[in-house]
């Protein structure tokens, strides 16, 4: 088995970490500690970026060094990944002696070939993206930066450059080869795109008149490298030492937010290949968290902070989340509402109840220790083959990185576990004084309890860590047979994993953050529609009655889960809060427009006193507004934020 490789970028210091930087670096540690599960060697990396003109500059706006200031926040980083259980092999920082080192030797082995050349250079400067911009772009921009919307001052500097746009052919030809390289293949998609385009060489080098914390050219001291230059540098310079660490890097796995995919592919597949190295593996972009429609950003207040979602519901309910919410690759819309929901159906009601009852009914009826492996029953051997399929499911979307559909294929166990205690009424046998035909049914719950948490012990690790010892297990078992833990060990019953709250916990109710009016989102525009011919006049509007509008009662609703219909591959099925205390069903025939994790989250509008109506199986308890006629092309939203149940008028 070849060894694992897996990095996330590395977080600026110029700001404290956001629920972003907790994403990726969760992701990454679910699949070192997956891989670790599985016998494979794994290195895991993550670290701090520490230069460049965002850091200097905000180092003087407090009044210290630029060293100092990122001796300071690096090490907020990691105290937020201690709180998160995240368990890195290096964390590396590019004002480390060995990362100055390997970039000031990859610049001399880039110049000493060629690949490297001065000349005079006029553009747009962003300081916010430390990158300059052309013309073109800053115009279709509005005169800002493309990629920030910040200010952007024109300069006339004499740089250093590399011959990036030598490697246009060859990193199309490799993506071509390798096309699992850049994934999801949307983005491999904008990546060619990109290349389609003339590429330009890249400027890498600001002159130290402007520009001083940074990593000086060892061939032109006047000048220090670009800062993505030495950043990306740190995914080989931390496996330098010891050099056997490069045993690693043919199987480098990169986590990067989409917002960064250029650099991770274009400018680091040809910085590898000019150095005559290979390519990461593959570089995987995920999306963003939103909220209001908006990615998080400090400067609209729209952030979440990590740590008090870990103070109100644990480090492993945030951790599960944050990949079981929206598919990996995909944005996701925040809400505490959402949260919540999620929290008390998945970890509280699901898999804490069933972990609940494999510990207490032992502690009742058995004497608290694991029961022997009795005859088995047809129900029995179902339980087991689904224990067989959902692991086996969960297995192969961890390779290929689907946190969601990975954890919904181990979920079909967790729901079967507590549909089988259902059945097997084991409250029943023990009042029968069926003792042997019990203690089956509870051992087969009690393996149940494990094989899941098992597998969760790379996205839940303290909890799993934590039932798998009230279970007598020293250590996660990925065997789902159902034989596998000790007869007679002594089974330990405390209090229930995940306890179930009725509301958003206070702390986050006066902490969450206030999104100004202007920064809601509007509903997406609809497609246009095509104006009938003129010799068909369009159908004239019926009309009715007041009194026959005014029976409608429209209410706004929370999405707060969305999946496909198992039956009909047009309809969504989407849990909506209407503000009545408990969420209805509505089932919508939106398929074709919606992903259902991009509905999580949404405000839509809903016909709440609609007669209940049953589509292909499902009672629909409502109906959804949209435009677009028969051919749906958008649901209603509401302009700016309201509450769940606000009447419509």
């Amino acid at each position: 088995m070849p060894p694992f490789y897996v990095t996330t970028p590395i977080y600026y210091v110029n700001d404290a970490p956001h629920i972003g930087h907790a994403y990726t670096t969760v992701a990454a540690d679910a699949l070192a500690r997956w891989h670790r599960l599985n016998g494979r060697e794994t290195f895991f990396l993550t670290g701090t970026d520490e230069h460049g003109q965002k850091v200097q500059r905000a180092a003087d706006k407090l009044g210290r060094t630029p060293q100092a200031h990122a001796d300071e926040m690096h090490l907020r980083f990691k105290a937020l990944w201690a709180r998160l259980d995240i368990q890195y092999d290096d964390f590396i920082r590019t004002t480390e002696p060995r990362h100055v080192a390997f970039v000031q030797d990859l610049l001399q082995k880039l110049h000493d070939r060629g690949e490297l050349y001065q000349a005079p250079y006029s553009g747009w400067y962003s300081t916010s993206a430390e990158r300059f911009w052309t013309d073109e772009e800053v115009a279709a921009a509005g005169g800002l930066c493309p990629d920030t919307g910040s200010p952007v001052e024109w300069l006339t500097e004499h740089n250093w450059f590399f011959r990036m746009s030598a490697y246009q052919e060859r990193l199309m030809a490799h993506i071509a080869a390798n096309p699992s390289c850049i994934q999801p293949d949307t983005r491999r998609n904008e990546v060619l795109g990109y290349l389609r385009k003339p590429l330009a060489d890249l400027c890498i080098s600001r002159p130290k008149t402007r520009l001083a914390w940074g990593i000086p050219l060892p061939f032109s001291p006047d000048y220090v490298t670009y800062v993505w230059f030495d950043a990306l540098s740190n995914y080989v310079s931390a496996l330098q030492d010891p050099p056997a660490r490069m045993v690693f890097w043919p199987e480098a796995l990169q986590l990067v937010g989409k917002d960064i995919l250029t650099f991770h592919t274009v400018y680091w597949f040809s910085m590898l290949m000019a150095a005559g190295m290979s390519p990461p593996k593959q570089v995987y972009a995920h999306g963003w968290w939103l909220m209001t429609g908006k990615k998080m950003s400090k400067s609209i207040g729209n952030v979440i902070k990590p740590d008090a979602m870990i103070d109100a519901y644990g480090a492993d309910a945030l951790r599960y989340f944050l990949l079981a919410a929206v598919p990996f690759g995909g944005d996701g819309e925040f809400t505490h509402e959402a949260f919540l929901h999620r929290y008390n159906s998945d970890l509280a009601n699901d898999i804490g109840n069933l972990s609940h009852r494999a510990t207490s009914m032992p502690e009742k009826w058995l004497g608290s220790v694991v029961p022997a492996v009795g005859v088995q029953t047809e129900e029995d051997r179902e339980l087991q083959a689904v224990a067989v399929r959902a692991t086996s499911a969960f297995t192969a979307n961890m390779e290929i990185v689907q946190f969601k559909a990975a954890l919904e294929g181990l979920w079909e166990l967790v729901r079967a576990g507590n549909k089988y205690i259902d059945s097997q009424a084991p409250w029943a046998l023990n009042k029968r004084g069926e003792t042997e035909r019990l203690g089956t049914v509870l051992r087969n719950v009690m393996e149940v309890v494990r094989v899941a948490y098992s597998y969760l012990a790379c996205v839940t690790p303290g909890k799993s860590r934590e039932v798998l010892s009230r279970l007598g297990a020293t250590e996660p078992d990925l065997d789902p047979t159902f034989d596998r833990l000790v007869t007679g060990h002594p089974v330990s019953h405390r209090d229930p994993i995940f306890l179930r709250l009725d509301a958003i916990p206070e702390s986050l109710v006066s902490t969450d953050p206030v999104v100004p009016a202007a920064a809601a989102a509007p509903p997406p525009a609809a497609p246009p529609v095509a104006a009938p011919p003129a010799d068909e006049p369009a159908a004239p509007v019926a009309q009715i009655e007041y009194d026959d509008f005014a029976k409608l009662q429209l209410r706004t609703g929370l999405v707060l889960t969305a999946d496909k219909h198992p039956k009909a591959d047009r309809l969504l099925v989407l849990s909506v809060d209407i503000g009545e205390g408990k969420p209805r069903t509505i089932v919508a025939g939106i398929a074709a427009v919606y992903d259902p994790a991009e509905l999580v989250g949404k405000t839509v509008i809903v016909v709440a006193n609609l007669k209940p109506a049953k589509l292909r199986g499902i009672e629909s308890q409502g109906m959804l507004l949209a435009a677009g006629g028969s051919d749906i092309a958008s649901i209603l939203t509401p302009y700016r934020p309201v509450p769940p149940g606000s009447v419509v008028k």
